[in-house]
């Protein structure tokens, strides 16, 4: 909830210039995850301010965390704080309850922070809806993910540039996206940050695949590194409109996509 708290620039006599003072979001939210039985099972759980996670009831036997904003979307001077973490030999889904939506700012930008670790032979997935920046809108926002001996780590990140179908249009913004990820306290990809700073036009950024240089354990791992291509040509394909950044971290694989691979997802940011 955002509402006048004040206001700038002196009181009646003054001459100054008087303009309210909004009030900003700010929210922190943590999960985590263990292994009891056999089972991944909640291990801890804190929300604060316009943060929030839900936990639904799910017949697959995979937990899944659902990540909400309650503010209603992120302006200029909003801070969000989101932590997941895995025991060894859990797995567990973190998303989000609808499309994050960053809206126009009145001054400053919009400050997000996810972080993310998984501990041995865990798997996490970060699977989010999309995320819609409107005309005028300033965001930053950064992803540390932390990973420890054979644990995975599968996102998938999409962004959209305004709302086409409302007729919308979109011609300067602010977006900072940094991308960080660590095995074994040795960053394996450093910043990857498609910024868009007043531009009128914005190539979305390649698919990502990466992870620690480790050597293939198994057959099974090189299956899997094989396959990933192809996966990655089925998302690019189902997903002309949006600019997404995927990445996939398994052991033995560490590579870079080109970014004409991701020409089909390209968005511009103008009519």
């Amino acid at each position: 909830m955002r509402a006048e708290t004040g206001i700038e620039g002196g009181g009646a006599g003054s001459g100054g210039s008087t303009r309210p003072v909004m009030q900003r979001a700010r929210g922190t939210a943590r999960v985590s995850f263990a292994q009891r039985d056999g089972k991944t099972c909640l291990d801890g759980l804190y929300q604060s301010g316009s943060a929030k996670i839900r936990l639904p009831k799910v017949y697959d036997g995979l937990p899944l965390a659902v990540l909400l904003n309650t503010s209603g979307g992120i302006t200029g001077g909003d801070r969000l704080n989101y932590t997941g973490h895995l025991a060894a030999g859990t797995r567990a889904i973190l998303t989000s309850q609808t499309a994050e939506r960053a809206y126009r700012s009145s001054g400053g930008t919009g400050e997000v922070l996810n972080s993310l670790s998984a501990e041995d032979g865990a798997h996490l997935e970060w699977l989010p809806q999309e995320l819609i920046l409107f005309e005028a809108s300033a965001l930053s926002r950064k992803m540390d993910v932390r990973l420890e001996g054979s644990a995975r780590f599968t996102g998938l990140e999409m962004v959209v540039l305004g709302r086409k179908a409302m007729g919308e249009s979109v011609k300067t913004l602010s977006f900072r996206d940094q991308w960080r990820i660590w095995r074994n306290g040795r960053l394996t990809l450093p910043t990857i940050s498609p910024s868009a700073r007043t531009r009128r036009c914005w190539r979305a950024p390649p698919l990502l695949q990466a992870a620690a240089p480790l050597p293939p354990s198994s057959t099974a791992d090189q299956t899997q590194k094989a396959a990933l291509p192809a996966r990655a040509a089925v998302l690019k394909k189902s997903l002309p409109k949006v600019a997404p950044c995927a990445v996939v971290s398994a052991p033995g694989t560490a590579s870079l996509w080109p970014a004409s691979s991701a020409r089909t997802a390209e968005a511009c940011a103008m009519a």
